[in-house]
């Protein structure tokens, strides 16, 4: 005995011709949905690229000088400098800040300078053979903002301030001088005395001078 496939009752309302419809429609649909996509994504802002480009320019000296420094001593300092631009408004009924925490390292050099030697300063003694130095005070030559180590920490904007564009800029001028007046603060001049009077004496040692005697020229 033969068995007969089953049957399924046909649905009046489905023609071919609707199923050809609903395909379409789902193309359309499909398309429709990868067109709005895309559009999306070409309409979305994307992050900006940076590239810094720096264009060689011709360097020009405008100043040539000669040196005769003996530098004795280097100093490294470190400062916070935290510097407000307060902003007043509407006769001073509102007020605002702008703010910036900068962390500063710097480096103090100093020691003396041969070019302030006067005739007479030097003497020599026959037949002692002493040597006789009257010495310039000594002087800080540089105060240098390392500028690896220096970094702002904070930059803080009032919603009602307007940014100071010239504030970090106050900041690293104000941690130059503060780190200058760090090191005048401490030891370092009378430190690079010391070192100044070792350091010509062992000098003078080497040339068979043994009899030195170092005095300092007041400002």
């Amino acid at each position: 005995m033969t068995e007969t496939p089953p049957t399924f009752p046909r649905v009046p309302w489905l023609r071919p011709s609707h199923l050809v419809a609903a395909g379409v429609l789902a193309l359309f649909g499909a398309g429709a949905f990868a067109i709005v996509s895309v559009t999306r994504k070409m309409t979305e802002p994307e992050p900006p690229t940076h590239e810094i480009v720096l264009r060689d320019r011709a360097a020009v000296i405008t100043a040539v000088r000669d040196l005769a420094r003996l530098e004795t001593v280097s100093y490294h300092v470190e400062r916070v400098v935290d510097l407000r631009d307060r902003q007043q408004r509407l006769f001073g009924l509102v007020q605002s800040e702008d703010a910036i925490l900068l962390v500063a390292a710097g480096d103090v050099t100093a020691g003396i300078d041969f070019a302030e030697l006067r005739d007479g300063d030097i003497t020599f003694e026959e037949p002692s053979g002493r040597v006789t130095i009257v010495l310039p005070p000594t002087r800080i030559f540089t105060t240098a903002v390392d500028n690896e180590r220096t970094y702002v920490h904070t930059r803080r904007t009032g919603i009602l301030a307007e940014r100071n564009e010239e504030l970090e800029t106050a900041a690293r001028r104000e941690a130059q001088r503060s780190i200058e007046q760090a090191a005048r603060e401490s030891d370092a001049l009378v430190r690079a005395r010391t070192n100044a009077e070792q350091t010509i004496r062992m000098l003078l040692r080497a040339t068979g001078h043994d009899d030195v005697v170092i005095t300092w020229r007041e400002e």
